[in-house]
């Protein structure tokens, strides 16, 4: 052994590739299917059963226990077809999440018509639910409730009608997003679907999904809005293919009647003086009906107008999520918290759909850092996809926590069902241990990572297939085990300011045509950099405030805790740091940082790279006996080809999944007196790779050379 780690290593600190010189990608798979004996085991986070006790509620505007005590969701989506494991898959899946700190799982696309579904496939309409696919998704959800994970059931994100639904113009709808909120047959069916799904009694858990203490939260519809439609002219009535996709506009039909329900919602609403003063600012003749507004028409439009308009749209908003919460709550009974939508669009404002989303319990939003663009390759008819591939520690001021930060309401919990740095990003080590880091600073509730699978496990290879997979990416995954201490322990303490924002309905109105230059928080005068350095909620939608602190420019922007350093400027040079007793990280340009924290410095070789530290035994890093040393970089497949500005691929390439091993010396500081010290790199199911690695012991702590073995991480032991 001691002749195989010194040709492993070398001299112990010795490096192995020239400053400067690419660090050669290596392969690492993860391992889903073995969960024992695993070194790292993040489930003693977890309170199994999900809901022993009873339900998940509210208390002081947060997720709470039957008992009052906090909870938090530190969750991932299944997609499709994963939501339908096969039984002896579901378990070793559920054990797998588990392993890795995951309390929640978010089942969305269970309407899917892409992939798996619980709607009868050969069937012409989608109004009856399968038998099978019901009894696997049951399975699942006892499953993850024995291991402590609760469940979000999603109620309409995929469903593509049939022409036996009775639905109009159907193949030209694509989801048929937005027409819920005006078209009573859909509302029906969606009222329908809801009542199948939540009244069927899963045997294994011996309870109907309505009083299903595991499932904690029930969500109405995905990423759907109607004034959103409204300002991205998907209500203009031009649609004439079939087979649109997500992001459709509606058909002529639809159009008009929203016409006609706009014009009959006037004539009810307002005065005869009012609705005669509208039809002169519209140029329409008494009797005729006024037309609705397209966006290029917003900034000519007078304001009567306009926000006359707007109001109409978010009293379809207003009018569909309660009654829907009505059906849900009053006549189903369901235990679990009901989201309406998510806040998912920060190109413009979400601020008017926040006002009906926050009539149910829980406010949600979504975001991506540097979504893909999808295009169509004109010479093969191939989808193709760019990425501007940037950092965010670059980038603090539209940063993920930046944006979402804009959601959350006073006294609502809040939660991010859906986000991620989608693969290929080189610097997406980035993104979960960051969003741990200030999620946590800012006191949400929840985050679930966007999506575990896409696939059914028999399907799962070892490759990253697509965008978003988090399961089969050594990065990814390895953070989220290292940010499951962070986020569920409340290493990071919660803001000391809150800094509220608060709008009259005339400002929340007149925000749907600002410009996008005023992103993401679309509030003149509020510090971008303000999530950063305190928390933020909104107040009120009932009246305005303008007046907000102005805070100097500068890096770093640190929080009001002092637990966290933005540090920003010249490109290439970004960095977060992370500073708790048990938890401390330094995220971004570490090598040009050359920065130290109490417990944790580090020499980098890597360009680019996130190096967390967090205690596993619940004690602070100085008297820790155990220690989780995450080191990440870059993932990607093997012989994967970029094109030439590292914008798209012109190649995904093939298994297996590689990374880009993090090299250099790390030392571990300040330590309590210690007889001995252990470094065990781990392979992917966190067994031994070997039983340690060389070390040089200091007179408080320990340096030690890694990255010669491909591994993300490592177990550290310390014998008192």
């Amino acid at each position: 052994m001691r002749f195989l780690l010194a040709t492993l290593f070398g001299t112990a600190l010795a490096a192995s590739t020239a400053v400067g010189a690419p660090i050669p990608m290596e392969p690492f798979v993860m391992n889903w299917r073995e969960n024992t004996e695993a070194l790292v085991d993040m489930s003693f986070l977890l309170d199994a059963p999900a809901g022993k006790d009873g339900s998940v509620r509210i208390k002081d505007g947060h997720l709470a226990r039957p008992d009052g005590t906090r909870f938090r969701i530190w969750g991932a989506n299944v997609t499709g077809s994963a939501c339908f494991p096969a039984k002896d898959d579901a378990r070793i899946v559920a054990d797998h999440l588990a392993r890795f700190g995951i309390n929640a799982v978010r089942f969305h696309f269970l309407d899917s018509n892409w992939s798996g579904s619980l709607f009868v496939k050969g069937r012409d309409d989608t109004r009856a639910l399968d038998p099978a696919q019901l009894d696997r998704l049951d399975y699942f959800v006892w499953a993850l409730k024995q291991r402590g994970i609760y469940t979000n059931l999603n109620l309409n994100v995929g469903r593509t009608y049939r022409k036996d639904d009775g639905v109009r113009d159907y193949e030209y709808l694509g989801l048929a997003k937005v027409i819920n909120y005006f078209d009573d047959h859909v509302q029906m069916l969606h009222r329908e679907y809801a009542q199948q799904l939540l009244i069927h009694y899963n045997p294994y858990t011996e309870s109907e999904y309505r009083h299903e203490p595991a499932v904690a939260i029930v969500e109405l519809v995905n990423e759907n809005s109607i004034v959103e439609a409204w300002f991205s002219d998907r209500l203009l009535g031009e649609n004439t293919s079939k087979r649109p996709g997500t992001w459709t506009d509606i058909t002529a039909w639809y159009a008009q009647q929203l016409t006609d329900k706009y014009n009959v919602w006037l004539a009810k609403t307002l005065s005869a003086t009012e609705l005669a003063k509208l039809r002169r600012l519209a140029n329409v003749a008494e009797g005729a009906a006024i037309p609705r507004l397209t966006s290029s028409q917003f900034r000519d439009a007078p304001a009567k107008r306009f926000h006359t308009e707007a109001r109409f749209y978010m009293h379809l908003e207003r009018t569909y999520f309660q009654r829907m919460y009505d059906l849900l709550k009053d006549e189903l009974g369901v235990k679990a918290l009901i989201v309406a939508t998510s806040d998912h669009n920060h190109y413009r404002s979400g601020y008017p759909l926040l006002v009906s989303a926050s009539l149910c319990d829980v406010v949600d939003g979504h975001v991506y850092w540097q979504h893909p663009s999808y295009g169509r390759d004109t010479a093969t008819g191939r989808q193709t996809f760019s990425i501007p591939n940037t950092p965010m520690v670059d980038d603090p001021l539209h940063s993920t926590v930046v944006q979402l930060a804009r959601s959350a309401v006073a006294g609502k919990p809040y939660t991010v069902s859906e986000t991620n740095h989608p693969f290929p990003n080189e610097y997406a080590c980035e993104g979960i241990p960051i969003l741990a880091a200030y999620a946590a600073f800012l006191d949400w509730d929840g985050i679930f990572f966007y999506t575990f699978e896409h696939q059914a496990p028999a399907d799962w290879g070892q490759r990253q297939p697509r965008h978003f997979e988090i399961r089969p990416d050594p990065v990814k995954m390895t953070n989220i085990a290292a940010g499951a201490g962070l986020f569920l322990r409340h290493d990071v303490r919660s803001a000391q300011e809150t800094l509220t924002r608060s709008y009259s309905p005339e400002q929340l109105r007149e925000s749907i045509r600002a410009s996008s230059s005023q992103r993401p928080l679309f509030t003149p005068g509020f510090d971008r950099s303000i999530p950063l350095r305190h928390g933020t909620q909104i107040l009120s939608f009932e009246r305005s405030r303008n007046a907000y602190p102005e805070f100097k420019a500068g890096s770093p922007i640190v929080s009001d805790t002092g637990q966290l350093r933005w540090y920003h400027g010249r490109p290439q040079t970004g960095l977060v740091t992370v500073e708790t007793e048990k938890s401390q990280a330094m995220i971004g340009f570490v090598k040009q940082a050359n920065r130290s924290l109490p417990h944790l410095s580090a020499e980098i070789e890597n360009e680019f790279c996130s190096i967390i530290l967090t205690s596993l035994d619940g004690k602070a890093i100085a008297r820790a006996s155990e220690l989780l040393l995450a080191t990440t970089a870059r993932a990607a497949n093997t012989n994967m080809k970029w094109n030439e500005d590292r914008t798209s691929l012109e190649d995904w390439g093939s298994a297996p999944t590689a990374i880009e091993p993090v090299r250099g010396t790390v030392t571990l500081q300040n330590l309590t007196p210690f007889a001995r010290i252990e470094v065990i790199p781990l392979d992917s199911a966190a067994r031994p790779l070997f039983p340690s690695i060389p070390i040089e012991t200091t007179s408080d702590g320990c340096r030690t050379a890694i990255g010669k073995l491909a591994t993300p991480w490592y177990l550290v032991r310390v014998r008192r």
